[in-house]
C-alpha cells in the first residue's frame, strides 16, 4: 500500500497514539460477549510495545452515547479484558483529553493506556480541530488500526492526522490488502454473495463490482425484490417496492455485461414468523406466506457456482440465521465456503461475520473484515477518509 504502515515508524522511546475499534458488545452485567475486536488489535499493540515505545495510548468509541457520558458505555470493562489478553496492567483514565489525562499518563507506570470513550464528546464525530489537536498532543506519532471507523471523517481517524505523522496498523493493512485486491485485481472466477434485508444497501456495490465479477449470488431478504422484478409471486416476503425497477435494471445490466446473477429457486416459507414448526419448502410462494431462508435446490445451485471460484466476497446472510429453523441456508453456505481449497474468501459485514462465527467456520475463511460499513463502502469504490488521511510513503 502507498501509505506508511506501523513498520515504517521509529517508535522507540515515543508515545504512540493508536485508534482501535473496541466497540464490542456488552451484556446487562457489562461483560463482553465477543472480544474479537480487541484480539484483532493485539498484533499492532504488541509490536509497538516490542519496539520499546514509551507509551501506547489507545483511543476508541463504544456504542452511540451521542456526546453524553453514559455510564454503561464506559471503556473500563474493555480495559480489564485487554489486561487479560496482554498480560499487563492497563491505565484507564476517566476522560480522553485534558490536563488530568496528560498528568495521569505522565505519572503512570503502565505502558498501555486506554482513554475513555471518545464519543462521550460531540467534538469526536464533528471532527472538531481543537479536539483532534488535544488528542494529538498526547503523543508523538499516530497509528490507525480501526478499519471499522475509517469510513467516517472523525477527529480520531481523520483530524489527528493533521498534527501527527500517521500510519496504518497491521489490521488496517490486512483489510486494505484483502478488500483492495478483491476490487483491483481479483483471481477469477470472482463471485460475490449478497444477502441481508435491503437492495438499497447494495446498489452502489453491485454497480461498482459488475465489471469485475463473474457471478453474483443473491439471497436473503433482498432477493425477493429481484424476484418481484421478474414478475414472480413473493407472498408477504420482504419487499422494497420502490426498488423493483432498480432490481430489473441491475439484472439487465448484468446480462449485458455477461455476469451470471443467481437467484433463489426454492424457499423455506412460513405463515407466522413466530411459528417455525409450520414452515415448508416451496418453489412458488403463495399469498400469505413469507420467505425466511433459501431452499435445498438453491443451496445446491449456489454451491455449484462457488465450486469453481478463485475469489469470493460474501456480504449479508441468505436467511434469518439467528433463528435455528431458518438458518440452514446460511450455515451450509458458511460450511461450504470454509471447506473450499485454493480460494481467497472474504467475509464482510457484521451479520455475516457473526453467522460465520456462530457456525464455527472462521478457520476456513481467508479474511473476516472487522468493519461492516467500511468494507461495504470500499467495495462500492469509495475513498475512506481515515485511510486517505494517513501519511504517504
Amino acid at each position: 500500500m502507498s501509505k506508511l504502515t506501523v513498520r515504517d515508524l521509529d517508535v522507540k522511546g515515543k508515545k504512540v497514539l493508536i485508534r482501535v475499534d473496541f466497540n464490542v458488545p456488552l451484556d446487562e452485567q457489562l461483560h463482553i460477549t465477543d472480544d474479537r475486536r480487541i484480539r484483532e488489535a493485539l498484533p499492532t499493540i504488541q509490536y509497538v510495545l516490542k519496539q520499546k515505545a514509551a507509551k501506547v495510548i489507545l483511543i476508541s468509541h463504544l456504542g452511540r452515547p451521542d456526546g453524553q457520558v453514559v455510564e454503561n458505555q464506559r471503556l473500563a470493562p474493555v480495559g480489564k479484558q485487554l489486561e487479560k489478553l496482554l498480560g499487563e496492567k492497563v491505565l484507564c483514565p476517566k476522560d480522553c483529553i485534558g490536563e488530568d489525562v496528560k498528568q495521569a499518563i505522565a505519572a503512570s507506570k503502565e505502558r498501555v493506556v486506554l482513554l475513555e470513550n471518545l464519543r462521550f464528546r460531540k467534538a469526536e464525530t464533528k471532527n472538531d480541530p481543537e479536539f483532534a489537536k488535544s488528542l494529538a498532543s498526547l503523543a508523538d506519532v499516530f497509528v490507525n488500526d480501526a478499519f471499522g471507523t475509517s469510513h467516517r471523517a472523525h477527529a480520531s481517524t481523520h483530524g489527528v492526522t493533521q498534527y501527527l505523522k500517521s500510519a496504518a496498523g497491521f489490521l488496517l493493512e490486512k483489510e486494505i490488502k484483502y478488500l483492495g485486491q478483491a476490487i483491483d485485481n481479483p483471481a477469477k472466477p470472482f463471485v460475490i454473495i449478497l444477502g441481508g434485508a435491503k437492495v438499497s444497501d447494495k446498489i452502489a456495490l453491485i454497480e461498482n463490482m459488475l465489471p469485475k465479477v463473474s457471478s453474483i449470488i443473491i439471497g436473503g431478504g433482498m432477493a425477493y425484490t429481484f424476484l418481484k422484478s421478474q414478475g414472480k409471486e413473493i407472498g408477504t416476503s420482504l419487499l422494497e417496492a420502490e426498488k423493483v425497477e432498480t432490481a430489473r435494471s441491475i439484472l439487465e445490466k448484468a446480462k449485458a455485461a455477461k455476469v451470471n446473477i443467481v437467484l433463489s429457486s426454492d424457499f423455506v416459507v412460513v405463515k407466522d414468523f413466530k411459528n417455525p414448526a409450520e414452515r415448508k419448502i416451496v418453489k412458488e410462494i403463495e399469498p400469505g406466506w413469507s420467505g425466511v431462508d433459501i431452499g435445498p435446490e438453491t443451496r445446491k445451485a449456489f454451491k455449484a457456482v462457488l465450486s469453481t471460484a478463485k475469489t469470493v466476497v460474501w456480504n449479508g446472510p441468505v436467511g434469518v440465521f439467528e433463528v435455528k429453523e431458518y438458518s440452514d441456508g446460511t450455515r451450509e453456505l458458511a460450511e461450504y465456503l470454509s471447506s473450499l481449497k485454493g480460494v481467497t474468501s472474504i467475509v464482510g459485514g457484521g451479520d455475516t461475520a457473526a453467522a460465520v462465527a456462530k457456525f464455527n467456520c472462521e478457520q476456513g475463511i481467508t479474511h473476516i473484515s472487522t468493519g461492516g460499513g467500511a468494507s461495504l463502502e470500499l467495495l462500492e469504490g469509495k475513498v475512506l477518509p481515515g485511510i486517505a488521511a494517513l501519511t504517504d510513503k
